[in-house]
């Protein structure tokens, strides 16, 4: 697993992140410490979601397709029942 690595805006050192406030699925705050002794500086980042790269699997038909598999046989055909039913009625 890749690890966020951030860096110390003062002296550009390593700093460790002691807590990350999520303020939104996809931006959070993310408070540092400066690992340079001598510099001690704490600061907090902003982290947010930019763009898809690859869209994920589970989007869409791949979701629904997950979902279905994870319910037993009997469970399947109530489910292609209801959505006869919601056919029908459309």
């Amino acid at each position: 697993m890749r690890i966020m690595k951030m860096t110390c805006p003062v002296c550009l050192a390593n700093a460790t992140i002691r807590k990350t406030n999520r303020k939104h699925p996809q931006l959070s705050d993310v408070y540092c410490q400066c690992t340079n002794l001598e510099c001690g500086h704490t600061f907090v980042m902003n982290v947010s979601f930019s763009h898809t790269i690859s869209p994920s699997a589970l989007a869409g038909d791949g979701r629904v397709r997950e979902l279905l598999n994870a319910l037993g046989q009997d469970e399947r055909k109530r489910v292609l029942e209801l959505l006869r039913e919601e056919e029908i009625k459309s």
